[in-house]
């Protein structure tokens, strides 16, 4: 998955813009981009169901995109000009669909790391190849930042998911380099596993003004500690969890849902929702995974929605009659903070010890199962930049 950002002053992923931007690498793994529905802005902002003159109609995409931001997951670009994104993520995912294709702009950036006389003086092969990763990463994040208005959010290699030091000293890294292409903190996030040590990196980085992500959320716990470090964004895999729950039992936190006949990962973001703005803290939260329209619809009201190109497609091509009640109201709004039931170990102050004593089968399974597809991905680069190095002219 990849995550579009917006400037500091706004609490938004988007930078303001009324463009809906259509942008990925053709076959390969996409950078996405934030939509925005203009129309909708000031019903959005007002709390309200959209409301348009009569006989006017809107497609659903719009009276969804009037209560969340849309984020979309994949999507096709074929002109950058056309259809300009207004912020995108750097990956490894998206470094080798980057390097997997004959000519592209950002193939430049790639060539550039690989010929880098800092990576290329160190001795140990590994260390070489994690320089050009990084090196790469921010290469790539550079020509993006300088051509989308919004935010560039860059992935911090899993395999220092249990390393607060390593995470922030490649923050850090990648921070300097950015500085050097005249990228300023202000336009970067940084996306971090939610591991105790992520999270606690989170909180040193956000206590220096650096922004951060945490990403493979699944449980209450890490929500929870996320927000309390101060996280500006915490992202819930929806569709995971409930994958997860069809398949397993033996969750506490899941088996609740399901006893109550609620969806295990829609009950989890409303219950991380309510406890954000119950204890009044800054963060903004994701709802990634999203399977279908009803998953969209359940989630009104949250502050970003990551959905796959069919279901916005599907959202697109259905025209609606403003006046139709039966989706266009947010689930989610601040006062369910004030209603929601939280017990007293719920409230505590978490540390690395009540996190791991609260986190179920559920969430340590997909936490490691994540973190090992992002390690994959991370090693796919480093063993193609091997193969490829010396680049052309070098």
């Amino acid at each position: 998955m990849a995550l579009s950002i917006s400037t500091s002053t706004s609490s938004s992923l988007l930078a303001p813009s009324g463009q809906v931007g259509r942008w990925s690498w053709r076959s390969a793994r996409p950078a996405t981009f934030s939509l925005t529905r203009r129309p909708l802005a000031a019903r959005a902002a007002a709390g309200n169901a959209p409301a348009s003159p009569v006989g006017e109609f809107v497609t659903e995409l719009d009276a969804v995109a009037g209560f969340s931001e849309i984020v979309p997951d994949t999507v096709v670009f074929d002109d950058f000009e056309k259809f300009a994104p207004t912020a995108a993520t750097v990956s490894s995912s998206l470094l080798l669909g980057i390097a997997s294709l004959p000519d592209t702009k950002f193939k430049s950036a790639i060539d550039t790391a690989l010929a880098d006389g800092e990576c290329n003086a160190l001795e140990k092969p590994e260390a070489r190849l994690s320089c050009y990763l990084t090196k790469a990463l921010a290469n790539v994040g550079a020509e993006l930042a300088h051509q989308v208005p919004g935010r560039v959010s860059t992935e911090i290699d899993a395999r220092l998911a249990y390393d607060t030091q390593g995470i922030i000293q490649r923050v850090h890294e990648l921070l300097n380099l950015y500085n050097q292409h005249d990228v300023s903190s202000e336009r970067l996030l940084f996306k971090i596993p939610a591991t105790w040590q992520g999270i606690e990196a989170s909180r040193l980085l956000e206590s220096e003004g650096i922004q951060t992500h945490l990403t493979f959320v699944y449980s209450f716990a890490q929500a929870a500690a996320a927000a309390q470090a101060g996280a500006s964004v915490v992202q819930i895999f929806v569709g995971r969890i409930r994958d997860w729950a069809r398949n397993h039992s033996g969750d506490p936190e899941i088996d609740e849902a399901l006893k109550k006949g609620e969806d295990a990962g829609l009950a989890l973001v409303k219950k991380v929702y309510a406890y954000i703005h119950r204890n009044g803290y800054k963060t903004k939260l994701m709802a990634a995974a999203v399977r279908n329209k009803q998953d969209v619809f359940s989630l009104l009201g949250i502050d970003y929605i990551i959905a796959p190109l069919k279901i916005l497609q599907s959202l697109e091509e259905s025209v609606t009659d403003p006046d139709e009640k039966y989706g266009y109201v947010p689930k989610l709004t601040p006062a369910i903070g004030k209603m929601y039931n939280f017990t007293e170990e719920e409230l505590v102050k978490w540390d690395q010890l009540s996190l791991a004593a609260a986190m179920g089968p559920a969430a340590e399974e997909l936490l490691a199962s994540g973190l090992e597809g992002y390690v994959n991905q991370a090693r796919r680069v480093e063993e193609l930049f091997g193969k490829i190095w010396p680049p052309p002219n070098v």
